[in-house]
């Protein structure tokens, strides 16, 4: 099958390359492989810093007209109306399409594309609106935006086909034409360690706390500081480690000064998966995960692999999707989170228990086998209403073969 794919990140293109800001296209490019054809359809930034996850070359990318935000729409109108324009060409060369949002853009390109006759199918990685309270909890209007956009999108869902991440939305959703709940995971079938290796880490010493994630408002980052200062009130084993980048890391800092325990935390920013972040997760002993809102985050699964036994807010998706694989506590509670971290580091048996059980949860969610759900859903959602023109199937056959990136214009 030939697919497009659309998210509302932005990209950016450097010579020749093409870069995106979350790790989310790592299993995007992965899909690629079980495709004829995949393109990413997204907004391109002007500026030429590259990010952290290069598009693999086989990967075509149709650049969308950059707009900053569609919370100012008068300002966005003109890009927003040469992105249906490029869309309807990117069509041409497709057979089907995911979307995946709640998103503004998502609804009229679902609708052309089954306009054209084309397989589509939506995708929704968490809550729209409780991310949105949580990013601008004094802004009502983009609430009421974000609710009513939820709304609409789960009317569409009732005609075209769904993935989601996580249980909780897929009780959300459990009533589109049809469903597929998915963990997003970054981790391979190599990636997971055997578990006499998850078993021989020591818990005598220092004890080394590992938590991953953007450092944004909704994942609680300031949090850390505060379980750490209590923790190491307790016991001076304890470390923290923070793998991740955002606009909170200066906060992140002064909070640990404020708090005396900066001499005890390591800020590494940003890890690659397979560039030092699974050492990370080996060379710890617990995995902190405190966020306000999630839908199913995949370093969960990612710390499953390393054998490292998780201790994460029960938000979202999460006490669902990993049962009796984590320890688990109320979002915002820090006593809770050390009495946790005092539990993992005394209670040999539990350890042990977790430990076996997330490496069980990690081998059945790699990134092949979750992939490989995907394309197959995708593959049978059923066509628009339309038909698709011999010429455009003989011009995508013909790009197909072409075994390289296009940029569509």
């Amino acid at each position: 099958m030939r697919l497009a794919v659309y998210t509302d990140y932005p990209y950016r293109r450097v010579d020749g390359a093409v870069y995106a800001p979350r790790a989310f296209a790592v299993f995007l490019g992965e899909m690629g492989r079980r495709l004829d054809r995949l393109v990413l359809v997204g907004r391109l930034e002007p500026e030429q810093d590259t990010w952290h996850y290069r598009l693999p070359d086989d990967v075509d990318f149709a650049a969308l007209p950059h707009y900053a935000t569609l919370t100012s729409p008068f300002g966005a109108l003109p890009a927003v109306l040469g992105s249906l324009r490029r869309w309807w060409r990117v069509l041409d060369r497709v057979e089907g399409a995911w979307l995946l949002g709640p998103h503004g853009l998502a609804l009229p390109f679902a609708l052309l594309a089954l306009l054209r006759g084309k397989r589509v199918a939506l995708g929704v990685r968490q809550d729209l609106p409780r991310y949105v309270a949580s990013r601008h909890p004094d802004r009502a209007w983009i609430a009421a935006a974000a609710s009513a956009l939820e709304a609409v999108f789960r009317l569409l869902a009732r005609r075209c086909p769904v993935v989601v991440v996580g249980p909780e939305l897929g009780r959300a959703y459990a009533r589109a034409r049809r469903l597929l709940v998915l963990s997003v995971s970054l981790v391979r079938e190599a990636d997971v360690v055997s578990l006499p290796d998850a078993l021989s880490r020591r818990y005598e010493g220092e004890l080394r706390v590992i938590s991953v994630g953007r450092l944004e408002r909704e994942k609680n980052p300031l949090m850390l500081a505060d379980v750490l200062a209590a923790a190491r009130e307790r016991s001076e084993r304890w470390r923290l480690i923070v793998c991740g980048e955002g606009p909170m890391r200066e906060e992140l800092e002064e909070r640990l000064r404020a708090l005396g325990v900066s001499d005890a935390a390591e800020l590494l920013g940003y890890l690659p998966v397979h560039g030092g972040l699974l050492e990370a997760y080996r060379n710890s002993h617990v995995l902190l995960h405190v966020s306000w809102t999630e839908g199913l985050p995949q370093v969960l699964f990612e710390a499953f692999a390393a054998g490292l036994p998780v201790l994460a807010t029960a938000v979202g998706g999460v006490a669902e999707a990993v049962g009796d694989s984590a320890l688990l506590m109320p979002a915002g509670d820090v006593e809770a989170a050390v009495d946790g971290l005092e539990r993992l580091a005394s209670e040999g048996a539990l350890r042990e228990r977790l430990v076996e059980s997330g490496l069980d949860r990690a081998r059945r969610a790699t990134m092949e086998s979750e992939t490989e759900r995907v394309v197959q859903f995708l593959s049978e959602a059923p066509a628009g209403p339309g038909r698709l023109s011999g010429a455009a199937l003989r011009a995508g056959d013909g790009a197909a073969r072409s075994g390289r990136r296009r940029a569509w214009r």
